[in-house]
């Protein structure tokens, strides 16, 4: 078994999770939990950006413009959702921008009326 990346960072931030939907429970705009994961970054001291731009461009010019929810320590992509909505696609977007950006590491966060769902997405190349 090999050892989880980033895995005190990681469970930190996925406790974060817990924490807010204990607070604020389902149902709510991504925006909110946003804010809330922001407020205890901030009261952790932990480095991050939000709502970081990632231009998708081919031979220079742009064809499509995504903007994920935080790099983490310039380490852990976090990808923050209410509900269950495009999850497969999230998932799939969060790869493809740690393969272009070189990361090891993203996280999708769903916040839904079952609880906490996280699942870990590593870029092992």
């Amino acid at each position: 078994m090999s050892d989880l990346l980033y895995k005190e960072l990681s469970y930190k931030i996925i406790g974060f999770a817990f924490k807010i939907y204990n607070t604020l429970g389902s149902g709510l705009k991504e925006k909110f939990y946003s804010d809330a994961f922001e407020e205890l970054l901030k009261q952790e001291s932990i480095t991050y950006q939000r709502e970081l731009y990632s231009p998708i461009k081919i031979r220079e010019k742009i064809i499509a413009r995504n903007f994920f929810d935080f790099l983490i320590d310039d380490k852990v992509l976090v990808e923050l959702k209410s509900g269950s909505d495009k999850y497969k696609e999230v998932c799939s977007q969060t790869y493809n921008y740690l393969r272009i950006k070189g990361l090891k590491l993203g996280l999708v966060i769903r916040f839904t009326k079952d609880g906490v769902k996280s699942k870990r997405i590593p870029n092992l190349y």
